[in-house]
Formats: structure tokens, sequence, C-alpha cells
């Protein structure tokens, strides 16, 4: 059974099958610790170098050896481990982890542009040793930290107001040539997707119903326009809907895919950021909307990625057709033995609290202790609850995951 075949059935809720052998993804702070500390090197992370479409090359300019200066994975840049789609933000994609291990072929997402088209050109505007600052390819202004060599930092959105909105909705957001969104390797894409062993989703990073808000305006100015510019905020989500069903509409028609991904990041420590009526109002009829167009296509799984605590609008996002939810953050809270009781139909993905391998063997049996049950009932891939911090090191990690890749395997029959 390939990664694609045992991906639907798990998310089917399929006990006979084991479930995949994923992780979120680790720091490279961290796949560069493990290297020194015993893991073979053979297939080296690759940073991606050339910018395609915002779904996969958001911060490639960022990352680019001209902008980074170093051979090494920077030590804030992500590495993908199939818990999280690829490609993604420029991201490199494991090898070495997977093989050493005996995991998982990733999960894919489909590779077009769901943003502004034409895509903003990057330009670069200033630097000096600790910082550069560029405008990216979705017209954000940000800021590279090369001391902390993460993800770059907003500082000014491209949605301002009404009329910079008015202005780019007429000038990047037309769908009357969806061809234009797609990469120019496209065919041989699709070439790829139709034979693919591997899960294939649409969507992905920055497309959501309150991310992409808060992606392109920021959130001081998403959350006061919620108040105050309600009209606004709604033909902004309107237009996007119309253009991802579009887009969505155009992939449906060279290739079946196996999922949709929403990328929120609503919730943080001590909740959502807005109120489960505010999802009702300005979130729930626009996902329905698309959850029943991919339905009436066959694509029936709908992850909703989310951090934080997000216990209190489960509820309300699975109303508006979310069928699954992850990385399921332990220290915020998430307890997925406990929402496996409360949502018994819910896909889960993660909820493994990442910082606690670095503790040692008896912590970590401790946090794996509640997974066989939980995978008993379905529906269910465990990990770790986000990137694999830099403190975790190889031998504790080691033991972890050969731990966890017993009990998957003791918890079904294929």
């Amino acid at each position: 059974m390939n990664a694609r075949e045992r991906f639907l059935e798990v998310m089917n809720f399929n006990t006979d099958v084991r479930s995949l052998k994923w992780e979120f993804g680790y720091w490279g702070e961290t796949i560069n610790n493990w290297y020194e500390q015993g893991l073979p090197k053979k297939f080296y992370p690759k940073i991606p170098k050339k910018i395609t479409t915002p779904t996969s090359t958001l911060y490639t300019y960022a990352w680019s050896d001209k902008c980074r200066g170093r051979d090494r994975l920077p030590n804030g840049f992500p590495v993908m481990a199939g818990g999280l789609y690829w490609p993604t933000q420029g991201f490199a994609l494991d090898t070495d982890v997977r093989r050493h291990f005996k995991m998982d072929y990733t999960q894919m997402v489909v590779d077009v542009n769901l943003l502004w088209e034409p895509m903003f050109e990057p330009v670069f505007l200033n630097e000096d040793d600790e910082q550069m600052t560029y405008i990216d390819i979705d017209g954000v202004e940000r800021m590279y930290l090369k001391g902390e060599a993460t993800i770059p930092t907003s500082m000014k959105w491209p949605i301002r107001d009404k009329k910079s909105w008015e202005k780019l909705k007429e000038e990047r957001l037309d769908i009357k040539d969806i061809t234009k969104r797609f990469p120019d390797n496209w065919q041989e894409l699709v070439d790829e997707y139709r034979n693919r062993d591997y899960p294939l989703a649409l969507g992905g990073y920055p497309y959501g119903f309150f991310g992409t808000l808060s992606h392109l305006i920021g959130y001081e100015n998403t959350f006061v326009w919620y108040a105050l510019e309600p009209e606004l905020i709604h033909d902004i989500l309107e237009t996007f809907t119309n253009v991802w069903m579009a887009v969505f509409e155009e992939v449906l028609s060279y290739v079946q895919v196996d999922h949709w991904q929403i990328w929120e990041d609503i919730s943080f420590g001590k909740g959502p950021m807005i109120s489960p009526q505010m999802v009702r109002t300005f979130m729930n009829p626009y996902i329905r909307r698309i959850v029943d167009f991919l339905k009436a296509r066959g694509v029936n799984i709908v992850l909703l990625d989310t951090d934080g605590d997000c216990n209190s609008i489960i509820p309300v996002l699975m109303e508006a057709g979310v069928t699954g939810m992850y990385p399921f953050e332990a220290h915020c809270g998430m307890d997925v033995a406990k929402v496996r009781k409360q949502y018994p139909k819910l896909q889960m993905l993660g909820g493994l609290p990442k910082a606690d391998i670095a503790l040692g063997k008896q912590r970590i049996d401790e946090i794996l202790e509640p997974v066989s049950d939980v995978l008993k009932s379905g529906g269910y891939i465990p990990f770790g609850d986000h990137f694999i911090p830099p403190d975790v090191n190889f031998e504790n990690f080691s033991y972890y995951r050969q731990k966890l890749n017993s009990i998957i395997d003791e918890a079904a029959k294929q």
C-alpha cells in the first residue's frame, strides 16, 4: 500500500490500515545538530531557488543564496517531513530522517497560483549586517533577520484600505484566463500528479478565510476591519473564494486530488483570535461553498491548519464542512485523546508535544501512552505538534520515533 492509498484509508477511519509515519517538520538547526550527532548525511536538504508560485515559493527570495550568504541550512529554516504538505514557502524537503527511520513519503500540494496574477516582482529595498528588507511576490514588505534566519517578518501589507483593494482586485484577480496561474512546468507536474503514489492537496499556505486576510492586511487591521469594514472583509473573501473555485475547477480538469488544505493559524496559546460567532459570520459561508463544490467533484477530505488552542472553534468549523484539523499543539491545551472523545469522526494529525521529546525516555513513554487508543479509533496520524526544536537531540528523537513507529505498526493489520 503506497502513501496515497494509506492516507485515504486512514482518513476514512479504516483501522485495519496502519497510520502514516510522518512528522510535521524540523528546524534547520535541528537537522544540522542531528547530522553531527549521528544521522547519516546522504541527501542534505536543498533550499529551492526558483520562484514559481506563491503556493510553493513564497519567501524563496529571502532564503536564496544571495540573501542568506551561507552554505548550511539557516537555524530557523523549516524542513518538511510529511505532516505538512510540500512544496510550501520555499522550504526544503527531508530525505535522510525519513529513510533512516523508514517513514512514509510526504503529502504534496498542487503548485498553482491562488493569489495575485500577475505576482509582484520581488524588490530589494535595503540591507545591513543584521537584516534585509524587501517586497515579496505577494506584495508584502518583509524584514529578514540574518542572525535568527527564520521566516521573514511582515512589515507592510498590500491591502491598506478599500481603494488599494479595489485596485488590486481589478489588476491582479481577473479569472478570465486561469492558465496564467499555472507554473511553466505545469504539464510536467500534471504527468507526475497523475502517476503519483502520495496524497495530493489543493490550497495550502497562505490560503484561508482568516489566514489570507491576516496575511495580506495584517492582524491588527483585520481585527479593526471586522468591526468597522465588514462589507470590505466580505468582498475580499467573496473575491478570493471565486478565484479559488475557478482555479480548483481547472486543476480538477487535469487531475484528481485527495484533499483540500485550509491555512488559518487562527488560534494562539489561550484560544482563537476571533469568536466562534465571527467564525460563523466571516469564514463558514465561504468554506461551505468550496466544500460543497469539491464534494460534488469527489474531494471529501478537508483539513484545516491552525496552531494554538482551537478547542472552542472545532465544532463551528465542522459545521462548515471541515473534516480534520492539525497540528493540535499540546502545550496550548490541545489533547487528541479528549478531542477524539468529543468528536469521534474528526480527522486528526499531530498532537504529540514536540518539546517534551527533549526530556528523555521516561517522558517520551508518557507522551506516547495515549497514541495506541487514539489510533484504534481511526482517522489519526500521530506526530510532533509542530517543527521539532533543536534542543531535541538525535538520541532522544531516535527513541521517540522508533517507539512511535512500533506503536503505529502494532495498532493495525496492514
